[in-house]
């Protein structure tokens, strides 16, 4: 107990000499104040609390909670999350390439990368890992998981497996690998004349990946391109400014940053030759599209370049950079906001101002600021991009929900594969009726019950009616709307039959072209690309919406 209370003194101490000869500005004497509360109160605390507290667990929940009153990006690092964090800013782990997680405490591999040593060792999606290099995994987390299957490449990992269909587990013994995450995973023809490439990060180098990928389409014969950057979270900045310079001419502005440190005010321009500044180019967004997306995103439509089709992004125009700490650990700090072309800033949440009670606000359409992009098109700022086309995501019918929070969907796609050798190209399989009649038989004596939002507002009415002394009355009419409902609720996999057979072509074609076939699967049915291609197709209709002023 003595070394303890001995520590939290020398901390205390460090903290006054840190700030006591400073210029005496009442700031850093408020700093030195308040730190040396801070280290004499954690001292009392571990001397007198009458159980023992771990020190490390304590001073971390204080410094998440003093960092979560800033803003969501601003987190702590400790030298043991380095990796993992080294790793969202690369790209790069050492590995077996696969994604894995948990379904139903199962832990289940998901998706095994093309060309990764889970693939070529013979691992496939629906696998079920048992144990990995002995370790039984039946009570492990996924962050337990996944730091056992990572190690350095050119180690072995053994694997015990649980295949659906085959009678006893089988050990797979794996070969880890330096495993680099591809920014664009998919890039491909969609009609003869429009190429389409998904971008799903900005690590390093995914201008140069983006570079290719385009190349590589007009090779093929693309003379127009679908730019997906829906549900990208965002990555580097400068991989940001890469991206756009691609598309518009050198010495253009991307994007500025504006912080509180006058040195790290920076304008980042457009400083190599272009690739293509003519080729027509439909860029989709969601409102998952984030920081370096929404740059992306922002400055096409700010020359005018790109028309954007979807949703509203997410409103995220913060910037954050990485400070070292003691021990090896690390701080992501936000540091500056970021400006696209037209001046216009697209944070959505003014982290600084919040209510008495800590809540925060998204800033109302009524007090978006109108700019202006090159053509002269009024576009906003205060809560992200909005898209020149909008398609709204259509929302997902309860029993979709219910097929794929139990896994059905997943798990008949495994059946099918181990019955099935083969299949038709992604792009042209179809469920047939018969299959799909095979589904609804699979699901019998399975738990597909749930509530619709009818149901519940029933029961809300019905306890407000007791409340009130009604329900006597009102009876038999709630009643018969509920009997009217549990009818429709039976019917419910034959009238959404089309969604629910979209979702099982799609996880069955991942299991026979993976990635490449699960993206080639939506292009008849996804709604997004449908109406990128509709507008490319229309000369017309793509220069109206690039003269066009964006909606609130």
């Amino acid at each position: 107990m003595l070394k303890k209370t001995f520590a939290g003194l020398l901390v205390a101490g460090t903290a006054w000499g840190l700030f006591s000869f400073t210029d005496g500005s009442e700031r850093y004497f408020d700093i030195a104040k308040n730190l040396d509360i801070f280290a004499t109160l954690f001292k009392e605390v571990n001397t007198y609390y009458v159980d023992d507290v771990a020190p490390s667990k304590l001073v971390r929940t204080g410094i998440d909670a003093m960092l979560k009153s800033l803003d969501p990006y601003t987190n702590y690092i400790p030298e043991d999350d380095i990796e993992d964090f080294r790793t969202m800013t690369t790209g790069q782990y050492g590995g077996i390439g696969a994604l894995v997680g948990k379904r139903d405490g199962r832990t289940i591999i998901s998706l095994p990368h093309e060309g990764s040593p889970a693939q070529k060792a013979g691992l496939i999606i629906g696998d079920e890992i048992l144990k990995i290099d002995g370790v039984d995994l039946s009570a492990k987390a996924d962050g337990d998981v996944s730091r056992l299957l990572k190690g350095q490449a050119g180690t072995v990992v053994k694997l015990e497996i649980k295949r659906f269909g085959v009678d006893k587990p089988m050990v797979v013994d794996v070969v880890r690998a330096n495993i680099q995450i591809n920014n664009v995973p998919y890039y491909g023809m969609v009609t003869p004349e429009i190429g389409y490439l998904q971008l799903s990060g900005f690590t390093v180098d995914a201008g140069q990946e983006v570079r290719r990928a385009v190349a590589s389409l007009k090779e093929q014969g693309a003379k127009k391109v679908i730019l997906d950057l829906r549900d990208n979270p965002g990555g580097l900045l400068n991989e940001a400014v890469n991206i756009s310079n691609l598309f518009l001419p050198r010495g253009k502005d991307i994007v500025s940053t504006k912080s509180k440190v006058a040195d790290w005010n920076k304008m980042y321009k457009a400083l190599d030759e272009p690739l293509d500044v003519q080729m027509p180019l439909v860029v989709l967004t969601s409102t998952n599209s984030a920081s370096a997306a929404e740059i992306v995103s922002g400055a096409l439509q700010d020359y005018d370049r790109a028309v954007l089709v979807g949703e509203r992004t997410f409103g995220k125009g913060l910037v954050q950079m990485t400070r070292p700490l003691s021990y090896n650990s690390q701080l992501k700090v936000t540091t500056a906001k970021y400006y696209i072309p037209s001046g216009r800033c697209i944070q959505a949440i003014d982290y600084a101002h919040r209510d008495a009670d800590g809540s925060l606000h998204k800033t109302p359409d009524s007090l978006r600021v109108a700019f202006k992009t090159a053509n002269g098109r009024v576009v906003y700022d205060g809560g992200g991009i909005s898209p020149d086309l909008e398609v709204k995501e259509q929302p997902v019918p309860d029993i979709i929900r219910k097929l794929l929070s139990k896994n059905y969907i997943f798990d008949y796609a495994t059946r099918f594969r181990a019955a099935n050798a083969s299949i038709p190209p992604a792009k042209e399989f179809r469920l047939s009726d018969a299959e799909y009649q095979k589904f609804v038989s699979y699901l019998n004596g399975k738990d597909i019950s749930y509530s619709t939002d009818v149901e519940k507002a029933l029961d809300n009415m019905i306890a407000k009616a007791k409340e009130d002394k009604h329900y006597e009355e009102v009876k038999t009419d709630i009643e018969q709307i509920r009997k009217k409902v549990a009818t429709n609720k039976s019917n419910d996999l034959i009238r959404f039959k089309a969604e629910i057979s979209e979702l099982l072509e799609q996880e069955i074609v991942s299991r026979y072209y993976l990635q490449k076939g699960l993206v080639e699967a939506t292009f008849n049915d996804d709604k997004n690309i449908m109406a990128a291609v509709e507008v490319l197709n229309n000369p017309t209709r793509y220069k109206t919406l690039l003269t066009t002023s964006v909606k609130r």
